[in-house]
């Protein structure tokens, strides 16, 4: 997604939301960190429902409108964990344990 993709995105959730705007919150960030470090360690920092919460509060994909690794992946502990130890969809379903980290490192 381009910025003005995303800002536009951002808006129209704006627009449309009716809820707690903490959920909105989380999801307009949410979009912006997928933009830097790709979708796969977004998918390894929250759980399935929260994903499809997220797109569905702003009318997107993940998968559809990031890469999988952005610039800033290396950042990710879980995607960094999952990536060394392989199986990253085993690890995002939680069929392999202590893979899952919200943690960003320098």
């Amino acid at each position: 997604m381009t910025p003005e993709q995303m800002a536009s995105t951002a808006n129209k959730a704006i627009k449309e939301f009716k809820g707690q705007v903490g959920e909105l919150e989380s999801a307009i960030g949410t979009m912006f960190v997928a933009e830097q470090v790709g979708w796969k360690p977004i998918y390894l920092i929250h759980d399935k429902k929260t994903i499809r919460k997220y797109e569905k509060i702003l009318g997107i994909n993940f998968r559809d409108e990031f890469d999988d690794e952005g610039p800033l992946v290396h950042k990710s502990l879980a995607y960094t964990w999952a990536k060394e130890l392989g199986n990253f969809w085993k690890r995002v379903k939680g069929e392999i344990t202590g893979a899952r980290s919200p943690q960003l490192v320098k």
